[in-house]
């Protein structure tokens, strides 16, 4: 299973998609490193997100209770604290990081409501990798007001031998949103388009070449979402993957207009929690959800559920390419 934490949803960001910044979590209200002992033993992949992580004094102690679960731990922040994220990658080479910006540097610090925004996001990439972090990129929310940085922000990102995720804007309970909408949604489709083509052709070299091609896949699920198309795949929350809150309840998802608690850590077992009736209820409720989003927590355990359809779309999509034609864009083509 994956796993998604969020250890806060405190947060110094002012980003316009995003609402948490609006409703933060009280001190007293978020969980103890305690609890994550209580998490399964082993987990394919865990995130801790927020909320701004680096606003827990105690991060570096829940990054360690973490770490021994999965081989892949990965932190997404906004990049305001270099100081605090190049000691954190002194400490533990092997974390994961993810800066998320919006864009380039003007279009980035509007969005997210941080003067100066960009260029605290940079250094804390760079004072990462010379901490001695491995693995590290920029992170990248789409919408109508900055798609046209995505395919700058890619090469950005291919020239510094940086990784780049990406999701486009969403509504949900936990956004605090369910205004979020994009003003042209032709255009952005058509930017989405153009970077799958982009990641299938992509010049990089070993395994950053092959990311790219699956993150195709991502982004054709995230073109169907922009369409409103069905997704490539059916959602496994609650199954393949669940998110544990600040007050450490589990959850299916995040993407859910209200929270699907399966169940609170404080007071039960996580396997109790897991083969409980309440989580059984909530694997039905994600059965019957029409809302058709497609995020990475979500996307890449369904495809690692269904890894032919994935790999059978990425071969079939550069053949058609390399023989002068398109990357299938409705997906089963």
């Amino acid at each position: 299973m994956d796993c998604a934490v969020f250890p806060t949803y405190r947060c110094n960001a002012r980003c316009g998609m995003c609402g948490i910044w609006m409703h933060p979590t009280r001190v007293a209200e978020e969980f103890s490193p305690d609890l994550l002992d209580r998490l399964p033993p082993r987990l394919s992949r865990i995130n801790i997100s927020g909320g701004e992580p680096t606003l827990r004094s105690d991060l570096a102690e829940i990054v360690g209770k973490l770490l021994p679960r999965t081989t892949h731990l990965e932190l997404s922040t906004n990049g305001w604290f270099p100081e605090r994220l190049e000691a954190l990658a002194a400490r533990f080479p092997e974390l994961i990081f993810r800066v998320s910006i919006e864009g380039l540097p003007e279009r980035n610090d509007r969005l997210r409501g941080l003067r100066n925004g960009f260029d605290r996001a940079l250094r804390s990439v760079l004072r990462i990798r010379r901490a001695g972090a491995r693995n590290v990129g920029f992170a990248m929310t789409i919408s109508g007001e900055n798609h046209r940085d995505l395919l700058d922000v890619y090469d950005l990102c291919a020239s510094m031998g940086l990784q780049l995720a990406n999701a486009v804007v969403h509504n949900s309970f936990y956004f605090r949103r369910e205004d979020n909408a994009v003003d042209d949604p032709e255009a952005v489709a058509e930017t989405l388009r153009e970077f799958v083509r982009t990641l299938l052709r992509s010049r990089r070299s070993g395994s950053a070449r092959i990311k790219d091609w699956f993150r195709a896949y991502i982004n054709l699920g995230l073109l169907g979402q922009m369409q409103g198309r069905p997704r490539p795949l059916a959602c496994t929350a609650g199954t393949d993957a669940f998110f544990l809150d600040p007050a450490g309840r589990i959850l299916a998802c995040n993407g859910s207009a209200v929270p699907i608690v399966m169940g609170d850590l404080h007071e039960e077992t996580f396997d109790a929690i897991w083969n409980g009736p309440a989580a059984a209820g909530a694997r039905e409720l994600v059965a019957r959800c029409d809302r058709r989003c497609w995020m990475t927590g979500t996307a890449v355990p369904a495809m690692k559920r269904h890894p032919v359809a994935t790999v059978s779309w990425v071969l079939r999509s550069k053949l058609s390419l390399a023989r002068g034609g398109d990357a299938l864009f409705g997906g089963r083509e």
